[in-house]
């Protein structure tokens, strides 16, 4: 096999998993297509949590085709077909941070939302955290900057400035409060940076 060709069982990097509101797959779609016609799809999105309990932030590239300039949770992505969702969210930790770490999925979020002209975010989304380990090398197409802020101060920045935060992490932050909280207290003994 020449390095050109994909092996037949690599998933598609362009597409994502297609499910119904129980989280079970129904099909695959292409990526932007699952945007632009708002069909529901999984979705993972992680946190990373240091020793005195802060998280990782990270503000999306502006070369990103939506939520460009935003302010996110430490990481967010979608599984390819036929690829586990932590495998994915593992992946794309590497991908997006330059950086690796076991994740513990914590709970699933569903929420819709818009994400620029046209685009919609319709997900199931699988919920992790892991103890920061090491220091974030972002890849710049990826990510612009990164910022480490306790919850409390990021719920009062986002009071402050909801426009400058992806509709994800509002939506997680406003439904999965208590949560996220819990999360965050259980993951960060294990955290070293």
């Amino acid at each position: 096999m020449t390095a050109e060709r994909q092996s037949p069982v690599e998933p598609p990097k362009d597409r994502v998993i297609l499910v119904d509101e129980n989280d079970d797959e129904i099909g695959t779609c292409d990526k932007a297509m699952a945007h632009e016609h708002s069909r529901l799809h999984r979705a993972f999105s992680i946190f990373l949590v240091d020793p005195e309990g802060r998280i990782l932030l990270q503000r999306r590239s502006i070369e990103k085709y939506h939520s460009g300039g935003l302010w996110a949770n430490s990481c967010c992505g979608h599984p390819r077909p036929r690829e586990a969702t932590l495998a994915a969210a593992t992946r794309r930790l590497q991908e997006e941070l330059g950086i690796s770490g076991a994740l513990q999925h914590r709970f699933v979020s569903r929420y819709r939302a818009q994400v620029g002209p046209g685009m919609e975010e319709n997900e199931v989304a699988h919920v992790y955290f892991g103890a920061l380990a090491g220091r974030p090398r972002p890849n710049p197409s990826e990510v612009m900057d990164t910022r480490i802020l306790g919850y409390g101060d990021l719920i009062d920045w986002m009071r402050n400035d909801d426009v400058l935060f992806a509709p994800w992490l509002t939506h997680y932050v406003g439904a999965h409060r208590d949560q996220i909280a819990e999360a965050i207290s259980q993951t960060a003994p294990y955290a070293r940076v």
